[in-house]
């Protein structure tokens, strides 16, 4: 992560970032994005969406599993959004099958 994206982040209080997170979180779920200004922490996250790959199939459900974790998240206190990335790695190892544990016999 960038630091500039940390320092632009950090001077925004969290109530005002999570408002701005689903605003932006919103407008890419109606697919009516009509902006063309966004602070670099929303591109930030724009670009972790599309580096993501996501299938079409899948993306709106996807955004929006996403969008309530980060909320959940900045609730308990995070300072800024996590990235989807994170957001689908935290995932996927929840889902990995866990190993036995083998015993010799």
């Amino acid at each position: 992560m960038n630091n500039w994206f940390r320092r632009d982040v950090s001077e925004i209080d969290s109530e005002v970032l999570l408002n701005q997170f689903n605003k932006l979180m919103n407008e890419l779920l109606r697919g009516n994005v009509t902006r063309n200004t966004f602070q670099p922490w929303e591109i930030e996250i724009l670009l972790d969406i599309e580096g993501c790959q996501l299938r079409d199939s899948a993306k709106r459900e996807t955004l929006k599993r996403y969008q309530k974790a980060v909320q959940r998240d900045m609730e308990k206190g995070a300072a800024r959004p996590m990235m989807i990335s994170a957001y689908l790695a935290n995932q996927r190892s929840r889902r990995a099958p866990v190993a036995e544990p083998v015993t010799a016999a």
